[in-house]
């Protein structure tokens, strides 16, 4: 099934100017097209809307949310909306698992994550087609173009 899903490519991979290899990661190997591409600056209260659902959740026994938030306003993040069968299931194959750790051999949170710091995983991945269309809508609007 044809779908759309949200890539974040967050503010430690831009950094390392990691953007362009990620990108056709998923448009090569993941045989994925971008549809739309933002490169923005999170301002807290967006990146507390957008990541909501990680508040009072715990990696290795501490809260992360304040960590994750902190991240997430630190830098550039570029945004990718990508579409293709079963997108959302591929890209979150290509990100491999949240903790860079425990990912997959060959997937991008272990070649390009922080394995010690979750919050630097490299990417967001949106986990269903729901998601996807509450994000997207978050970071592009609710109309799709793209917010200023």
């Amino acid at each position: 099934m044809k779908e759309e899903t949200l890539v974040l490519i967050k503010p430690d991979a831009v950094k390392r100017g990691l953007y362009s290899p990620i990108t056709q990661i998923y448009l090569y190997r993941g045989g994925l097209m971008a549809q739309r591409v933002k490169i923005f600056r999170f301002d807290k209260e967006t990146a507390r809307r957008f990541y909501e659902e990680h508040e009072g959740r715990l990696y290795r026994g501490e809260p992360y949310f304040d960590k994750l938030i902190e991240h997430a306003v630190s830098g550039e993040t570029v945004s990718l909306v990508l579409s293709g069968e079963n997108a959302v299931r591929r890209v979150r194959e290509l990100n491999g698992a949240t903790n860079p750790a425990e990912a997959a051999e060959g997937t991008i949170r272990r070649k390009f994550g922080d394995p010690i710091h979750i919050e630097r995983n490299a990417v967001h991945g949106s986990d269903s087609v729901k998601s996807a269309e509450r994000e997207i809508a978050i970071i592009f609007g609710k109309n799709g173009r793209v917010r200023p």
